[in-house]
């Protein structure tokens, strides 16, 4: 038995810092998974509370799975471990009966699950965790506890100190759809591979007090019964029938759609993303370093963009007030911008259709 829970520990630390660093590499990505769930239970006074969820679960998930690893403290991790697992396998429970979530977000980005895959996973680690729990005890530490501290506490430190830097000058691994050396307008097609789902739809009649379903064998005396109301129901799944980019438009901020006639040109130009122009001035650090860029931009002939969810405030800031830059202002749905842009702000640097670089909000003022 010793052996076998040695092994469960060895699986279950080395999956947990695992999923705990992949996700680290990008914390908003997990900011907006848990964005999802809250809109799904109208749970939206969270919302401005998911960044710190997030960085705080990866941190924990790292450091968790190396105390697992190092045997230190068994009978306080085992019980942190199994509330955490109980929790997980209860969202992605939730995910996989209720339908309202595709994905869980569990491997992050870079290793999308479906919601069957994450429940799986999760019953499995549950499983695994509960042999642990039972015996905790049986578990040696593999260094002294002073050791075991010191390690730990570096551990800690590399966590958050991850997280803050990938804030700040975006992830080290770049899984999105928005990537450098991505075609944009590529990424707005339908997969070649895909498979469309195969759906059916029921129909709902009453007649005499009873229900009755049909699909294409209606009775010849329908007009008998009363329609209660109909559902498309999936028969088949489907498989990659997204494209990988789905909402990303750029509208003028009178209202013309203007995305392919930015991504098809052919010379180079920037996209400067900034969603939210709320409480933003002139006296940020971003505007400083923007409007240096801008000015290079304009003295190599080279266009840029501001990318906003916020069009009218931004055209107050850049264009109405303080400098009057006179800069190109396009809107964009919130959500694409958040995938695209993982600091606030970012800048592409575009070539035609294909993002050729990125800074996130710590490199802008080293553009030029």
């Amino acid at each position: 038995m010793k052996t076998t829970v040695n092994i469960s520990r060895v699986i279950v630390g080395v999956l947990f810092i695992f999923s705990g660093l992949v996700k680290a590499n990008d914390p908003y990505g997990l900011s907006y998974k848990m964005q999802e769930f809250f809109e799904v239970w109208n749970f939206h006074l969270l919302d401005n509370y998911t960044l710190a969820f997030s960085v705080l679960m990866n941190a924990f998930e790292i450091i968790a799975g190396f105390a697992i690893l190092l045997g230190w403290r068994m009978r306080l991790f085992s019980w942190l471990l199994l509330l955490l697992i109980i929790f997980f396998t209860f969202l992605t429970g939730y995910a996989l009966l209720s339908g309202k979530i595709k994905t869980c977000g569990c491997f992050g980005d870079c290793i999308p699950l479906t919601a069957k895959q994450s429940f799986i996973k999760d019953l499995v680690l549950l499983a695994l965790i509960l042999l642990i729990f039972a015996y905790h005890n049986k578990i040696k530490p593999i260094f002294k506890s002073s050791a075991s501290i010191a390690f730990l506490l570096m551990i800690t430190i590399g966590s958050f100190g991850l997280q803050w830097y990938v804030m700040q000058y975006l992830p080290i691994k770049d899984c999105l759809p928005f990537k450098v050396g991505n075609d944009l307008v590529e990424q707005m097609k339908v997969p070649t591979n895909a498979v469309m789902p195969v759906t059916e739809t029921v129909f709902t009649y009453e007649k005499g007090g009873k229900k009755f379903t049909f699909t294409n064998n209606f009775p010849a005396d329908l007009d008998t019964y009363t329609f209660i109301g109909r559902e498309d129901k999936v028969i088949k799944e489907g498989k990659n029938y997204e494209p990988p980019i789905k909402d990303f438009k750029l509208n003028t901020l009178s209202g013309v759609d203007s995305t392919f006639a930015v991504l098809q040109q052919t010379g180079s130009y920037y996209l400067f993303f900034i969603k939210d122009f709320d409480g933003l001035s002139a006296k940020d650090d971003w505007y400083e370093s923007f409007v240096k860029i801008f000015r290079k931009a304009q003295s190599d002939k080279i266009p840029i963009y501001v990318v906003t969810a916020q069009g009218d405030l931004a055209e107050k800031i850049l264009n109405q007030e303080n400098d009057k830059l006179g800069v190109t202002i396009f809107t964009c749905d919130g959500t694409e911008i958040k995938t695209a842009a993982r600091t606030i702000p970012c800048l592409f640097k575009m070539k035609g259709a294909t993002v050729e670089k990125k800074w996130g909000k710590a490199s802008l003022a080293k553009v030029y």
